[in-house]
């Protein structure tokens, strides 16, 4: 039986599913309905009323169309599909009725309000507002809460939506927000006044419908209408989060998410929100040479003319940051390589296999987290690692999936089976008899912590033979952003980083600031920020950031995805693969492109997967011979989520966000 039903929404006949809501009915034929409190990733709340419309037929008054579904409407007497209206006269009044009293209490602070210019209130004030108020009584003003030092509240102008109540609970997994008090009394607070304890709350200041909830960092700074808008890729995990930069001038002013439903959704991490004061510190804008130990500040053509002399005729190694995108990694290579050296992208010293894509990527799409009936997380914390393919996997959760864990055991926000937390684990798991689970739609995760250490391709092996017998799909789940797309260019050697640096008189580091090189060898470095990279280096070439340079990154999936700039680099500094192109004139052995759009059609040319933007590509499942692992615990690979990168531990707030999380590891349980 079809679940399909006609309906007439002002005049013209639609056919929706009978489970739709009016509200999504109304948007298949082409009419906005204005709403504050419905949210399609939410759960339906029904209280904030804006969304009123009339079902002809119905009860003499209007209905809420967030929680009326199509196929509880009634047909009409000879069985006509059922008729709604939503610029009747009754709608007309009942919105103003309802806009009336949201504005009872709303302060008028539209001038000094920072959600001024990009406001619901404001916009369905304009259609549904009238221009006096009918109200003599003084209005009510509510304290504000301290939610930490991301999220500024002010609690007069909240109209009870509840969005971030919802959103908390629901896809943060946390519970501290909620309403209290009835009537007049009723506000929205958190419990016992704490501060939020989430990595996604940043959320919250996109879903609030008025100026409740802010962004703390930006307040105060720029208007809406002001900002160049750009849209781009985050970096700062290996989810590739699709975002959109807003700057003012030269200054990066904020970043926020753009809806992509295969990858982020429209969520986005803290990290990922809050960097951008990490873009303006720490810079290189010049580069230095040293010399008797200390740095000068020199010119391009003397430093690259250093460089071409350090290199020539010496034993070279090359290695590829987490922040460096396809072009500057295949730039690289193609340089480096021609010296007769190599190149490394796995700085972390991950037991990735070279040239098999579904053991470093897998096989499995971001999507399919959503249709998982059973999910296996193997030496991961996601909520750390990918905070929002976390809030993804608590969703399957609480869609009836079952995950189980085997590592160490963290809170992510939902219930897990834990497995175990060493090798031996996954080994038995591997080894056990599962028909059951070959039915189910079921993922095996891995992460980073369970593949860097030196039975990293046994642990892998393990887990592919997990995959196969359980006959589910496979996801790699990386912590650098640059990884997958350098491994599929190749940036790699036979033997890892040891046998790339085995001997090596010059490295070339280009942004890999969590590597410690031994003393002896001659250290370039080429990136954006005064990180550990830059201090042991002897010449030091200035770089982009990722908002300063277009640049392809491919994301955890491996779906290939384009960054694009959004300002320019400060003082001398200069993009990526422009500094290589250069260095390789100096070299005598240039590079063969003059452009980055030639240096993308060789990119292309050479590996044809990374030229389709935005798709996932299958890969041939081809499992690792098996191998037995040692029998040591997991280890997470990212200790501290807020200082991953050079660009973050360059973040003023980030340092704030990290010292206040290490407080509340510490804090005392019980009161003294």
């Amino acid at each position: 039986m079809s679940n399909l039903r006609k309906v007439v929404i002002d005049g013209n006949e639609v056919e929706v599913d009978g489970a739709m809501t009016l509200i999504q009915a109304c948007e298949v034929a082409g009419i906005e309905i204005p709403r504050f409190c419905y949210h399609e990733r939410l759960s339906i709340a029904g209280n904030c009323r804006m969304c009123l419309v009339e079902v002809v037929g119905g009860p003499p008054k209007p209905a809420a169309s967030c929680a009326m579904q199509v196929k509880d409407l009634r047909p009409g007497p000879e069985g006509q599909p059922p008729v709604v209206k939503t610029n009747s006269p009754m709608v007309k009044k009942a919105r103003e009725g309802v806009m009336e009293f949201l504005l009872i209490n709303h302060p008028l602070d539209c001038p000094i309000c920072d959600q001024g210019g990009e406001c619901d209130l404001q916009d369905q004030a304009m259609a549904y507002g009238v221009d006096f108020s009918r109200f003599r009584e003084p209005k009510r003003a509510t304290e504000d809460l301290d939610l930490g030092p991301l999220v500024e509240t002010h609690m007069t102008r909240c109209i009870s939506c509840t969005r971030c109540v919802r959103f908390t609970t629901e896809v943060a997994g946390i519970h501290q927000m909620g309403q209290t008090g009835r009537g007049e009394d009723a506000e929205i607070t958190s419990y016992l006044g704490e501060t939020l304890d989430s990595n996604m709350q940043g959320n919250i200041i996109d879903l609030c419908p008025v100026g409740a909830l802010v962004s703390k960092p930006y307040a105060f700074t720029a208007r809406p209408w002001e900002l160049t808008k750009t849209e781009s890729i985050d970096v700062m995990d290996a989810l590739g989060s699709n975002i959109r930069v807003d700057t003012k001038g030269r200054e990066v002013m904020r970043f926020l998410p753009r809806n992509h439903d295969g990858v982020n959704e429209e969520w986005i991490s803290d990290k990922t929100r809050f960097v951008w004061d990490g873009l303006r510190r720490q810079r290189l804008d010049t580069p230095y040479i040293r010399e008797n130990g200390k740095l000068r500040k020199a010119s391009w053509p003397e430093a690259l003319a250093a460089v071409a002399a350090a290199m020539k005729g010496k034993k070279i190694a090359g290695l590829v940051g987490d922040l460096a995108p396809v072009e500057a990694a295949f730039a690289l290579k193609q340089l480096i390589e021609g010296q007769g050296g190599h190149v490394e992208c796995r700085t972390d010293g991950a037991k990735l296999p070279i040239g098999n894509r579904s053991a470093y990527v897998g096989t499995a799409a971001i999507e399919d987290i959503d249709s998982a009936k059973m999910i296996q997380l193997i030496g991961t914390n996601p909520r750390d690692e990918a905070p929002v393919l976390n809030s993804r996997l608590r969703r399957a959760w609480a869609n009836g999936a079952t995950v189980g864990m085997i590592g160490p055991q963290v809170d992510l926000t939902f219930d897990v089976v834990p497995v175990g937390t060493d090798r031996q684990a996954l080994v038995d798991t591997a080894a056990k008899e599962m028909g059951a689970v070959k039915d189910m739609d079921s993922l095996v995760v891995i992460g980073m912590g369970a593949l860097r250490e030196a039975d990293g391709e046994a642990v892998l092996s393990q887990a592919m033979e997990l995959a196969s017998k359980t006959n589910s799909k496979f996801l790699v789940l990386h912590t650098a952003a640059g990884r997958v797309g350098a491994m599929d260019v190749g940036a790699v050697t036979e033997g890892g980083l040891e046998a790339a640096l085995d001997g090596a008189e010059v490295v070339y580091n280009l942004g890999a600031d969590e590597v410690d090189i031994a003393p002896g060898a001659f250290v370039i470095y080429q990136g954006s920020h005064g990180d550990r990279g830059a201090h042991r280096a002897d010449i030091i070439l200035p770089s982009a950031a990722y908002t300063e340079e277009n640049g392809l990154f491919v994301n955890t999936e491996g779906r290939p995805q384009l960054a694009l700039r959004a300002s320019f680099p400060p003082g001398e500094a200069k993009e990526n693969w422009a500094i290589l192109r250069a260095l390789s004139a100096e070299l005598g052995a240039m590079l063969p492109y003059d452009s980055m759009a030639q240096l993308r059609q060789a990119i292309v040319k050479a590996h044809p997967h990374l030229g389709r933007i935005d798709s996932v590509a299958e890969n041939a499942w081809q499992p690792i011979p098996l191998k037995t692992p040692g029998k040591a615990d997991f280890v997470n690979a990212i200790s501290d989520f807020y200082l991953t990168n050079p660009i973050a531990r360059a973040s003023a707030l980030m340092a704030e966000l990290s010292a206040n999380a290490k407080a509340r590891k510490a804090a005392p349980m019980a009161a003294e």
